[in-house]
Order: structure tokens, then sequence, then C-alpha cells
């Protein structure tokens, strides 16, 4: 789903609703039509994957991408469980999470799909963000983007990732993101945009059919809907030129509603992971103590879990402001009553490595790990301290097959300090080198793998490496400077 600009796409992107609604029984299962490229050949498998690594890449230039490993692992947990309902549950797809405050959903090539925190925030639903991310897989699985691409005629692989960052995540980009939009004739891209809205029917389709089969309620995609509405009032005479041109009306809301119906009537209830994942954003993104009287008003209110994690963002605001005593107090009693909710372990653990408590961290972290060895959010705050500890060949070990399994950002770069402050500078600069091409920063990786090579350390194994990405980036950003 391509996008005009980050506060129109936020709504009216979600907001385009199917004007039919059909009886359960059609709803079974719903036949839709070949919405992939006409030719069949505009990408292949490995070019499309090839595309929605640059894109990623291209992404890092221009927003904030979380690095936080618990939000991570929790959008994640969403993103799976919807894909393998799908139609299409073997496509490799990618979840990650924007740090903006905007209003944002999309769906990138590859089957890279982006949240922005300020959406999650605003749900009160575990479905409802569900519904959201359900509908941009749909997007993915009909191939939609495919077609938009098909029509604004073929580019090289870098540009059209560059130009679909660039309209994906709106005008406010920087200026690459500008360059990117500008280097395609500007009827292309309204056309692309155009494009797009007419698959938007689509998309709640088979993401209410996607959202209903992994035991999400269909209910919460229009009421997420009608909030979206309501918030629309805030932009008064600002309101975006595409929710000009298409208003969200009380009748798209109600076919909407209207299609939920006809799904089987039950309650539905948020999890946990949802209620602390939503909290952790809360802290996160807060700039003072303004939420700290929310967390203590909700921590006497509602469900004993809605008080655990009333009281959990209460500890996560004292752990911010340095009052040691008072959030470990708070974590040590819902680790005690919650054994089974790795998040508070995981907070305490943070409290001691900010209080400058490295053995209890470690030995909090060490068990910790055991209990849920599965956790990779549990893994990274492990290798985090060892690295602090001192303990960096250990912290390598660890994270040699996360890496392996995950090439991202965040473990090339643990691993660049892993082999630094080991003394291995070469592998230090080389892995140094990937981080910033994994963040679209080609150039200073050029200049990474030339301190790799000046290295005092260097074998010839190494030295192999380093010549084959050099040439591999250097390639790139010339075709990039070309295009």
């Amino acid at each position: 789903m391509m996008k005009s600009n980050v506060s129109a796409i936020a709504l009216a992107a979600l907001l385009m609703f199917y004007p039919h609604v059909q009886q359960a029984d059609e709803l079974g299962k719903i036949e839709l039509p070949d919405m992939g490229d006409s030719s069949g050949t505009l990408l292949s498998p490995a070019q499309e994957q090839e595309l929605g690594g640059e894109f990623f890449r291209q992404l890092h230039t221009q927003v904030e991408v979380n690095q936080d490993p618990e939000i991570q692992r929790y959008i994640e947990s969403i993103g799976k469980a919807l894909v393998a309902n799908s139609d299409n549950p073997a496509y490799p797809f990618h979840f990650f999470v924007v740090t903006d405050n905007s209003i944002n959903a999309f769906a990138g090539p590859g089957g890279y799909i982006g949240v922005n925190s300020g959406l999650i925030l605003l749900t009160e639903a575990e479905s409802e963000l569900a519904s959201v991310m359900a509908h941009e897989i749909a997007h993915v699985t009909q191939r939609h983007l495919y077609r938009a691409a098909e029509a604004a005629g073929r580019m090289t692989l870098p540009t059209m990732a560059a130009t679909l960052a660039a309209i994906l995540i709106g005008s406010q980009a920087p200026a690459l993101g500008q360059a990117a939009i500008m280097a395609v004739q500007a009827g292309s891209v309204q056309f692309q945009i155009d494009f797009t809205r007419d698959n938007e029917q689509e998309a709640d389709r088979v993401g209410m059919q996607t959202l209903s089969k992994s035991n999400y309620d269909p209910r919460s995609m229009p009421t997420f809907f009608e909030r979206l509405q309501q918030s629309t009032r805030f932009y008064g005479k600002n309101v975006p030129e595409f929710l000009r041109t298409h208003p969200v009306t009380e009748s798209r809301i109600s076919d909407t509603r209207g299609r939920a119906d006809t799904y089987p009537y039950r309650q539905y209830s948020s999890s946990m992971d949802f209620q602390l994942a939503k909290t952790k954003l809360q802290v996160l993104n807060s700039t003072d103590d303004s939420i700290s009287a929310t967390f203590q008003k909700l921590s006497s209110q509602g469900t004993t879990d809605q008080r655990a994690v009333a009281r959990y963002g209460s500890a996560l605001l004292a752990l911010k402001a340095q009052r040691f005593d008072q959030a470990e107090k708070m974590l040590q009693e819902l680790c005690k009553e919650y054994p089974g909710q790795e998040q508070f372990p995981l907070a305490l653990a943070k409290k001691f490595v900010e209080a400058n408590e490295l053995p209890k961290a470690l030995a909090l972290l060490n068990t910790t790990q055991q209990r849920f060895p599965d956790n990779e959010a549990i893994k990274y705050e492990y290798i985090s301290v060892l690295l602090k500890s001192g303990q960096a060949e250990a912290a390598r070990k660890l994270l040699q097959p996360i890496l392996k399994s995950r090439p991202q950002p965040r473990n090339f770069k643990l691993m660049a300090q892993a082999y630094g402050d080991s003394g291995q500078q070469a592998e230090a600069h080389r892995y140094l080198a990937e981080f910033y091409y994994a963040t679209g920063q080609t150039q200073a990786a050029i200049m990474q793998i030339g301190l790799a090579k000046q290295a005092k350390d260097l074998n010839f194994y190494l030295s192999s490496i380093l010549e084959d990405r050099l040439r591999f980036f250097i390639t790139e950003e010339q075709e990039r400077r070309k295009n």
C-alpha cells in the first residue's frame, strides 16, 4: 500500500472499505482473482527479496526503526500468527515497528510490514492491531504493490526501493526520500497511489478473513476504523488532501461492520503481552512523567492482570528516572506474582545494569534464559551485559548463531563491538561495514572496509571476504548515483 503522506495514509489507507456485505457462507472461502503482475515475470522470487532488502535499508535512512528486542519479538509474534492463516503462509514476511507517533502502517516489497508506534498506542485491543496488520499482509499476498510497480514502468532495484520507501512513509521524509519521489515523473507516482486505492477494498476483505482464521475479532476492524475517523477532527483545517478526496463516511464504517457481523459472535481478550508491549512503548515515547498518574490510577482498577500492567509501567518510569530502589521493589513483586511472564525479570535485569550491578544482572539473565530459551530479547540483553562485563568472547559465541539466522543491523553492531572488545580490529570494521550497509549508509560501509584492510590483524581469508564486499558496495553505490 503506497502512501502520499504520513497523516493521510494513516487514516485513508485503513478506511477504504468493501462496499458490499456478503453472507456468512460466502465468507467461508473468498475466491480471488490473480492480482500479480500481468506478465508474471516482473520480479522473480529472488528479485522480490532483493528489492525488499534494499527497501528496508533505504527505510533506515528515512525513519527510526525500533530496535527494542521485546517490541520486535511481540510484533513478529502477531505477524507470524496472521501469516500462518493468510493466502500465502510460506511467503517470507518481515515485521517491524517504526518509532513515530504518527498513525501509520504500510506494506513494502518482499513482505516488509511496518507499523508505527503511534498506531499501536492508539489501539485499545490486540485484535485492533491485528486487523491493521492483516490488511497490510493482504496487500502483499494479493501482489498489489507489484501491479503498481509494473504500472509505473521498470526501474532498477535500488531506484525502485528508494522510491517505494519515500512514498510509503510519506512526504515528510528527509531529502533522500524527496529526491527518490522526484526521480519518477509526478504523473507516475500519482498513478501508483491511485492504483493502490482501488486495492484497499480487496485488502479489507482478505484481511478480515485472515483475522478470523487467526482467532482475532473481525469486529475489531470497523471498531478501530471508527476511532480513526474520530481522530480526523484533530487535524482541523489541515486535513490532508487525500482525506478531502476520500472522506471517511458513516456508510463505509457501516458496510464494514455489516461484513464483520456475518461472523459468529464471541468474546476475544487481549494477551498480556499486548498490554505490556503497549505500556513499554508508552514509557519509551514519553518525554516527561505525565503518564505516571495514569499508571498509578490504573494500578487499583480493572482486572488483576491490568493492575499488574499498570505497576509494570510505573516500574519502567521509575527506572527511566533512576529511582532504582522503587523500580526494583515493584519488579521483584511482579516476578514473584507472574513467574511465567518474561518481561518482568528482563526489566529487573535492566535495573541491575542501570544501577551498575552487573553480576546480579548476569545471574538473573542466566537463569531467565534457561527458563525461556526461545526468547531472543533475553539473549540480547544477556549478550549486552556480557559485553559490559568484559566477556566479549562469550558474547560473540552467543551472538554467532543469532546473526546467522537474523542478519539485522542490531546484530551486526553487537558483533562489531564483540570483536572490537576482543582486540580483533579487522573483524570489528568488517561488521561495522555490514551494519552501515544494512542501514542504507553504503559510503560509510566502504570506509569501514578500507579501515579493515589497514588493520594489523588482517589475514588472507578475511582479506578475500573484504575484497568481495568492497566490490559489491562500490558497484551498488555507483548504480545509486547513476540513477
